[in-house]
């Protein structure tokens, strides 16, 4: 293809990003400014490509530097959705000071420049800005576990390295081989910026899917009343959790019941049960530490699994547990009935036992503790 067909190659491409991008506002509202500023990036560049078709028309260096400027103001706008989406931006004056400098340094250097600035020089500026928002994404804490990351860091990254060529390698190429190498380049960079306008766009898009993927995932697996994983979200992320302690250590299982539950709905109101319920949670979660995994499987029944706990840690927090719920259950106003919880503790001492079985021998103990008149905490016999 010949140049200019592939100028309009690469405005439609960007046109088609703008609009998919923009209409995924609908869909992750949660990210609608990045998608947002992204979209107007890719207007910005489709703009800069037509601009960049008609230079010529334009005096002196005007077309030139207005190009230059507008595509500049298409990259800083991408660095800009990077830097929304790690929770940071940049301010809209520093970016228009630098625009305004860029245009300035075009006029600067005149006619007699033109060609160095439209080769070389210009290109310099693309690729730290790609560059700055390829590293911004790589160290972004929201980003940092998703597996559509690294392809978008590597487009951009990819992208700021080939304008670096530009800047810095392609002056001396021509110097050795002469004019003719220029035209060469100018022709890959056009193939190289249709790729980088489908690959950039798409890139982008498949983070903000993959993370409105985890939250769905994350709500799926979260009980809404107490913010605790629920029964799903205990099966499932409890044994990537075992999976990842030290081979050879000892876990442990905490299964909670609240004693007499029924009644504190009975004579309190359901909003009654669901506040101590809340409560519970908090206490669990606070005691058990970050390590830990705590859920509601359901009703009144909670449970609590300690990587790398030994036993005696894990009497330790239930009994941590058990007396600060009480403590804080007593001072709930218009809370008449005592609230205790009762306990049963399973150790996994073996390392073919499986998630299931632990939480089966837990809940023998814990019906154990029922038995013997609730509020206590029992021990599950230990196992080969």
């Amino acid at each position: 293809m010949d140049l200019l067909t592939l100028w309009y190659l690469t405005i439609g491409t960007l046109l088609v990003a703008a609009a998919m991008t923009l209409w995924e506002r609908h869909t992750h509202a949660a990210r609608g400014r990045e998608l947002r500023v992204w979209s107007i990036a890719y207007l910005a560049l489709a703009a800069g490509c037509a601009l960049a078709v008609n230079r010529q028309h334009f005096p002196g260096v005007a077309g030139y530097a207005l190009t230059n400027v507008v595509i500049m103001l298409g990259y800083l706008l991408v660095l800009q959705g990077a830097l929304i989406l790690d929770g940071r931006k940049l301010r809209y004056g520093v970016m228009m000071g630098l625009l305004l400098a860029l245009g300035a340094a075009w006029f600067a250097a005149g006619m007699s420049l033109r060609t160095s600035f439209w080769n070389h020089i210009s290109a310099a500026p693309i690729s730290m800005t790609c560059g700055a928002a390829a590293w911004v994404l790589y160290r972004a804490r929201a980003t940092r576990h998703f597996r559509s990351r690294p392809i978008a860091v590597s487009v951009l990254a990819c992208h700021s390295v080939f304008y670096a060529g530009r800047a810095l390698v392609l002056p001396v190429l021509a110097a050795v081989y002469g004019a003719d190498i220029v035209a060469v380049a100018a022709k890959v960079t056009m193939y190289e910026a249709v790729l980088f306008s489908v690959a950039m766009p798409t890139s982008l898009l498949a983070i903000v899917r993959e993370e409105d993927r985890e939250r769905l995932l994350m709500a799926s697996q979260t009980d809404y009343l107490t913010g605790l994983a629920n029964r799903q979200g205990f099966f499932e992320r409890g044994p990537r959790l075992l999976s990842q302690a030290p081979h050879g250590t000892p876990h442990a299982l905490l299964a909670f019941d609240l004693d007499h539950f029924k009644r504190i709905n009975d004579e309190h109101g359901h909003d009654a049960g669901d506040t101590v319920l809340k409560l519970f949670a908090a206490v669990a979660r606070e005691c058990a530490g970050t390590g830990a995994l705590s859920t509601r499987l359901g009703g009144e029944e909670f449970a609590v699994l300690l990587p790398s706990a030994t036993i005696a840690h894990a009497q330790g927090v239930a009994r941590q547990i058990a007396a600060e719920f009480a403590g804080r259950t007593a001072a709930v106003d218009g809370l008449k009935t005592p609230v205790t919880v009762s306990v049963g503790i399973a150790a996994q001492m073996s390392p073919a036992m499986d998630l299931p079985r632990l939480l089966a021998r837990a809940d023998r103990a814990l019906y154990q503790a029922k038995r013997e008149g609730r509020n206590r905490i029992e021990m599950a016999a230990e196992t080969a």
